[in-house]
């Protein structure tokens, strides 16, 4: 049974080790948000895949932190137990630690957020210390950077050599010095995510990175089959939403060309005791506005 606690930053990270492993589901609106945690998400991100997955574009690159605001507002009506954190988009960190404040801070107050996620390990640590030092939790990334994606040469699996799972391992610990209260571990090696797992005394979540991190998350519209247009080997569909949909559809395109819906019971009608809004008594009605007549003027006093 799902408790009804709200989840935060630290009880996350006091799981480590002890469990319930962490359950981390992205979310960008309120209906879903409602779903999703009433299916038991601990963790509900706002994630800048929603650039793919919502609008369609080929990567995370062109979201806005507009766009993440205004999703994280909605997911948080939707939501009153899972602890919700949002994605940092693109350039609105990268280039200091003061725009990364600014941003954060943005995403709080605005966003309805209560923590945040950025990719990048070592390079970022100042970031990150300056972030917590502000009150403002955050979430680490490291592996595969949908940010980075040109840098990388695609959407590909990191940390396969000793040297880049050495790397890794080092951004793990800055990250985790500078504050970070956990970790997403993206497309590594599942070795590698054991080894840094076990390395670090904050919680990884792991996607696409082996089942030995203290959590996982997946993308909303996978896990439910919603989306066709990359399918990661670590993707697992917990359900086929998106046939269920085409179905759905289908069936109505269908009853609307046949006549059939909306059928009586879908359609309103008019109570028998309601009245007609003028009487014919034989009376003239009167129009709003107009004066009564009374009949010629009379000539008695």
């Amino acid at each position: 049974m799902t408790s009804a606690t709200k989840i935060t930053a630290p009880e996350l990270r006091a799981r480590k080790g002890r469990g319930p492993k962490i359950a981390a589901v992205t979310a960008y609106d309120a209906t879903f948000a409602r779903l999703l945690e009433e299916g038991g998400a601990d963790v509900l991100l706002v994630g800048d895949s929603l650039g793919m997955v919502v609008q369609g574009q080929p990567n995370t690159l062109s979201v806005t932190l507009d766009e993440i605001i205004y999703h994280g507002r909605a997911v948080a009506r939707g939501s009153t137990r899972a602890h919700l954190v949002g994605d940092m988009p693109f350039m609105s960190y990268q280039t200091g630690v003061v725009p990364a404040l600014e941003a954060a801070g943005r995403m709080l107050k605005e966003g309805a957020f209560e923590a945040v996620k950025l990719e990048g390990g070592a390079l970022y640590a100042e970031h990150v210390r300056a972030l917590v030092n502000a009150g403002i939790p955050v979430m680490g990334h490291l592996g595969l950077l949908p940010q980075s994606v040109h840098a990388m040469g695609g959407f590909k699996v990191q940390g396969r050599t000793e040297a880049a799972a050495e790397r890794l391992l080092a951004d793990a610990r800055a990250l985790e010095a500078a504050g970070a209260y956990s970790l997403v571990l993206e497309a590594i090696p599942s070795e590698v995510a054991r080894h840094v797992t076990e390395a670090i005394s904050i919680p990884t979540i792991g996607i696409g990175a082996g089942p030995h991190c203290d959590g996982q998350v997946l993308v909303c519209y996978d896990l439910l089959g919603m989306y066709g247009e990359l399918e990661p080997k670590f993707v697992k569909r917990f359900g086929e939403v998106g046939k269920a949909v085409v179905q759905a559809t289908r069936a109505y395109v269908d009853e609307v060309e046949r006549g059939e819906f909306p059928a009586p019971e879908h359609s309103f009608g008019t109570p028998k005791e309601q009245k007609p809004a003028v009487e014919h008594t034989g009376a003239k009605p009167v129009v709003a506005g107009t004066p009564p007549s009374y009949g010629p003027a009379s000539d008695e006093s």
